[in-house]
This record gives C-alpha cells, sequence and structure tokens, in this order.
C-alpha cells in the first residue's frame, strides 16, 4: 500500500469512542499528523479500501466484546494478509502480556496502553512511521539497482534549448568523477532527474543511489537517518538501523534541500563529508564509507552563509563543481518536448490510447508561465491524459485556464484546496519562482510551503 504524497504522515485512528478519537485527532492533528477515523473494524476495512495511510492506530476492543481484544485481533490479521508493510499500533485499556504478545504475533508493531502517556504515543507513533519508511526506501534502491543490473536504460535530461546545452555539457564533464556537486535552481526544475544523471553515468552507476531530504527531517531523527542507530540507543531502538551514509556506501548519496539542514545539525554532517567517517547513535564504533555527495536547493547558499544561517566550511565542501538548472519560462523550446515526452509516459500508464497535443493545446502550454516548472508541466500533463477523451488532448484537459494566473471560476466558488494552490501559484509567479520569498509572503515555513508544493504538484 502506497503512502500519502504529502509530507505529513497519514495515521487512520480506530476506537469506538467518540471521545478517545477526538482527543487522539486534537493530539495528533497538532503535532502535524493527517489523522482519519472509525469507529469499528468494518470502517477500517473500508478506509483502506479507498485510502492510504502511514500508519494505524487501532483499539483492540469494540462493541461486541469489550474486553478480550478479538475483534482487534481479527482487524489485525486481516490488515496483515492485505498489507503486511502497513505499520499498525495497537491500544487497549484492557491490557495484558499475553494480549500484546499475541497482537505483536499477528503483526503490530507496537502496543500502547490506555490511558495513555502523550509523550510515548507520539515516540512510538514517529518511530513507526521512520522505519516504514526506511523500509520502503531499501526497497526502491533494491529495486532501482535490480534494473541496472538488467539492463535498463539510465535517467538522462530532455533538453535541446540553448539555455540547456552548458549545463549537459557540464553534467556530461563532471559526471565520471567522484566530485561533490551542488544542483541549484527553482523548485521543479529538475535537480532530482540532474542528480540521477550524474549517477547513472559515473562509474558508481552499479551501486546504490540514495536520496533523502534532509532539510525535511527533525532534529530528533538527523543523526538516526543519516548515521543510524544502534539498539538500546534512545527509547523505542529496537533493533540496529542502517543510516543512508552506510546504504550509500559505494555510490552516491543526494541531500536535496541541503539548504534547510538545521544549523545544528551542519557540523555533524561537515564531518562525513570531509572524512567518510561517522558513528551510529549509541555507538562509539567509526565507520567508514565512500560516498559521493550530490546535493540540491533552491536557496542561494551563498546568501545564507552571509546571514549566518549556514556554514561556509560545508558549502565550501558540496560545492566543488555546481550546476544551475533554468527555470521552464528560461527554456521553452523544451517544453513542446518535455511535454510529448510525459503525455507518452502516461498513456502508457494509464492505458490510454492518447497521441498528440491539439494546436490549441499546445498554445495553452506555451502561453502558461509555470511557476511550478517541470514539475507542474508533468502534473499538467498527466491531469490531461486522464481527461482526455479522444486521441488528442485537447485545451481544455489541461485544466491552465487562459494561461494565466487567474482562476476559471470566482474564488467563491472554489475549494479551499483549490483556493491555496491558486494563491501559491501566483505568489510563486510573483517572486519568479523563488520558494523562499514566497513563503515569507504567504506566511509560511519554507518547509510548509514545500509540502504544499508536493501536494499540488507544483
Amino acid at each position: 500500500m502506497k503512502t500519502s504524497d504529502t509530507n505529513a504522515p497519514r495515521i487512520l485512528i480506530a476506537d469506538d469512542q467518540p471521545d478517545v478519537l477526538e482527543a487522539l485527532r486534537l493530539l495528533l492533528k497538532r503535532e502535524g499528523f493527517e489523522i482519519e477515523s472509525a469507529a469499528s473494524p468494518a470502517a477500517v476495512t473500508g478506509a483502506l479500501k479507498s485510502k492510504d495511510f502511514d500508519l494505524l492506530l487501532i483499539d483492540l476492543n469494540y462493541t461486541q466484546d469489550t474486553t478480550s481484544g478479538a475483534e482487534g485481533l481479527d482487524l489485525l490479521t486481516r490488515i496483515a494478509q492485505a498489507d503486511a508493510t502497513l505499520p499498525v499500533v495497537v491500544m487497549t485499556a484492557w491490557g495484558t502480556v499475553e494480549l500484546a504478545v499475541e497482537a505483536m504475533r499477528r503483526g503490530a508493531r507496537d502496543f500502547i496502553q490506555k490511558p495513555w502517556e502523550n509523550a510515548r504515543l507520539l515516540t512510538v507513533l514517529r518511530t513507526q512511521i521512520e522505519l516504514s519508511r526506511a523500509l520502503r526506501e531499501g526497497k526502491r534502491l533494491e529495486a532501482e539497482n535490480r534494473m541496472l543490473r538488467d539492463g535498463a536504460q539510465p535517467v538522462t535530461m530532455i533538453a535541446q534549448s540553448a539555455a540547456m546545452q552548458p549545463v549537459l555539457r557540464l553534467l556530461e564533464t563532471v559526471a565520471p568523477s567522484d566530485a561533490n556537486v551542488l544542483i541549484t535552481g527553482e523548485n521543479g526544475t529538475g535537480k532530482e532527474v540532474a542528480a540521477r544523471t550524474l549517477h547513472a553515468r559515473s562509474a558508481r552507476a552499479s551501486k546504490p543511489m540514495v536520496t533523502v531530504n534532509v532539510g525535511a527531517l527533525s532534529e530528533g531523527t538527523f543523526e538516526s537517518e543519516l548515521f543510524g542507530h544502534v539498539k538500546g540507543a534512545f527509547t523505542d531502538a529496537k533493533t540496529d538501523r542502517v543510516g543512508r551514509f552506510e546504504l550509500a556506501d559505494g555510490g552516491t548519496l543526494f541531500l536535496d534541500e541541503i539548504a534547510n539542514v538545521p544549523l545544528a545539525q551542519q557540523a555533524k554532517l561537515l564531518r562525513v563529508v570531509e572524512t567518510g567517517e561517522f558513528e551510529r547513535v549509541g555507538s562509539s564504533k567509526t565507520k567508514r564509507v565512500d560516498v559521493r555527495i550530490l546535493s540540491a536547493t533552491n536557496a542561494d547558499l551563498k546568501e545564507e552563509v552571509a546571514a549566518g544561517r549556514f556554514r561556509q566550511d560545508l558549502l565550501f565542501r558540496l560545492n566543488t563543481v555546481e550546476i544551475r538548472l533554468p527555470p521552464l519560462r528560461e527554456r521553452k523550446e523544451d517544453l513542446p518536448l518535455l511535454a510529448r515526452h510525459f503525455l507518452s509516459v502516461y498513456a502508457k500508464r494509464y492505458r490510454k490510447v492518447v497521441s498528440d497535443f491539439a494546436e490549441g493545446a499546445m498554445r495553452e502550454l506555451l502561453a502558461y508561465v509555470f511557476p511550478g516548472n517541470v514539475r507542474e508541466l508533468d502534473h499538467a500533463v498527466e491531469r490531461a491524459v486522464l481527461m482526455a477523451r479522444g486521441a488528442t488532448v485537447e485545451a481544455g484537459d489541461l485544466g491552465l485556464g487562459n494561461g494565466k494566473h487567474e482562476p476559471e471560476r470566482a474564488l467563491e466558488e472554489m475549494s479551499l484546496d483549490e483556493v491555496e494552490c491558486f494563491l501559491i501559484k501566483r505568489t510563486l509567479a510573483r517572486f519568479d519562482g523563488n520558494v523562499a520569498l514566497a513563503a515569507e509572503a504567504l506566511g509560511l515555513s519554507r518547509s510548509a510551503l514545500y509540502r504544499r508544493l508536493q501536494r499540488y504538484g507544483l
């Protein structure tokens, strides 16, 4: 089962007591989780069929039987059969050792007894979500490496414009080396694609490329995520965990949103970038890895250094070579090529016979500003393929309105999500795609705006 596309973890809570559901909803929503609730095992099953969740928090006792936990245990079995990778935390007011053991045997990741302690509950939920995401990332890496071994075509940049020619030449020159590369550019310009191109054309192509959004890591998970931890290093560290640096040993580590790393964590990152040495959390044993570092940001790191928010010595280590990706508005000649590439990808994915754009649709694409750059174009074409009724994408299928940043409908006719998406697009256009300035104007933190950009495909 896939997880939510947003950074905020989505949790399904199941309990037959409305006051318990409300208390948990208020607690978890305040901590940044997206919450949905269910009052019965049947409602849980229905919710899982219609939506994706990062974690389930379920009671073991419902109206049919309030003490044995039989209903909850049966639900656990059905969840595990449907998706054994989905983390489930169980809770009950009638907790016994035997019941906890049986719940774990049936697939539960942890056990919470009512009344719960807020701090422990939050720690358990965050730990299980992080572990689950790390497991999925490991499977993704395994799949990528298998594709490489099987001779899959390498990732490449789709570009013919004059603005992209220096970028392509620089990628070709730098890729075979082990030099650290800093990739800069506005949000959605294809920085991760550039990183994958560098890796695919390097001598490390047969080794893993590990990607981590370092700016999204909390202070509490930063070291564990990057360097790993040993069993017992902290509460709920029940097993050893391999960090991203170890996963990338011999290959490439892509540190996305590098400008958002808190200053306090930058010294820890600097040491391993300089020496390749680190210790897992809770261990005094020094490990050494051979990793090429690629990093990306849409911020001006020199300005960040001048403002005291980014270490100059870390910047020097990261930008042996800097590659700037131009925004889509500076490479409009590439837009038809990119649009047709995305059209081919999504027509195949959704098994639709859609082969080209109508003349009006292509005019609409060329007239639109695309503050979200290539990522927004990708999203627009995906929508168009889904909406297309014939073999050709029409202008109306794109959902771009008149090609400017004006809504097709009055604001009062739009949903809250549509209004928010419209306002974000408009603000990004006003600041030429600069996320930091747009976030400040919108009254959001940069990380909060990034989450919304991902949610709306911008």
